[in-house]
């Protein structure tokens, strides 16, 4: 009668492969998960634009978005009414984890104001510098006078989805 079981070869194969697609999927996890964190953030940042938008039609105030660093943006309230944003909103300023970027010409320079009919002034472009190996489907914002969009940078422009 033939002996059923398995030989030390067989096993030494079969813990051989288990390990590598561990090694590729743990590789293809990172990558997702830092894709993942983009999109989240690019979605936070949206969001609070939209709400800074309506706040500033609701309220009848203007609000300014300025980035006080590469990490950090806040949005502010015009309170006096002489059109110069004087108030931080609450739970500004918020911190990304990846640099943002504007237009070209460095973050530090640029704002934008929303004024009280929700138009922008002036248009801006918003986007993530990432690390190579993370490629999300969204990490720039687009932001018109009439709307704001989320889209993927191409490296020259937000191609926006």
């Amino acid at each position: 009668m033939k002996d059923r079981g398995i030989t030390l070869i067989e096993l030494i194969i079969v813990i051989s492969i288990i390990g590598i697609l561990a090694v590729a999927l743990g590789f293809e996890f990172n990558g997702w998960m830092g894709g993942y964190r983009v999109e989240s953030q690019t979605k936070e940042v949206y969001v609070d634009l939209m709400n800074a938008r309506a706040r500033a039609m609701e309220r009848n105030r203007v609000h300014l978005v300025d980035f006080p660093s590469a990490t950090q943006y806040r949005i502010r309230e015009d309170t006096d009414e002489d059109n110069v944003p004087d108030t931080i909103l609450p739970s500004f300023p918020k911190t990304v984890q990846y640099t943002l970027n504007c237009n070209g010409a460095g973050i530090l320079a640029t704002s934008f104001s929303f004024d009280t009919r929700g138009l922008v002034s002036p248009n801006r472009t918003l986007w993530f510098t990432l690390p190579a190996n993370v490629n999300p489907d969204y990490d720039c914002i687009v932001i018109f006078s009439t709307r704001i969009n989320m889209g993927k940078w191409n490296g020259a422009s937000c191609d926006a989805k």
